[in-house]
């Protein structure tokens, strides 16, 4: 049975492979998503149901592609 790596050094792997700008590039989406999960645990706190939900996908001309997301926001008081 094969194993994977560590996510940790899957990354690490793959980041070498990458250009300065996909790397920059990558920076970005992190920090981007580290606050919109700290939103998150923020409407939670305040007493809502969040739900994050694929709206589209944007592709490029060049066949790469990523998720669009909405949140979807439930008042449970």
């Amino acid at each position: 049975m094969l194993t994977k790596p560590p996510v940790k050094e899957r990354a690490e792997a793959l980041s070498s492979e990458m250009t300065d700008a996909q790397q920059a590039a990558i920076r970005v989406l992190a920090n981007e998503l580290h606050r919109l999960n700290q939103a998150v645990i923020g409407c939670v706190d305040a007493g809502l149901s969040v739900e994050l939900q694929r709206t589209a996908r944007h592709h490029s001309e060049d066949g790469f592609w990523g998720d669009l997301l909405v949140p979807i926001v439930v008042k449970q008081r």
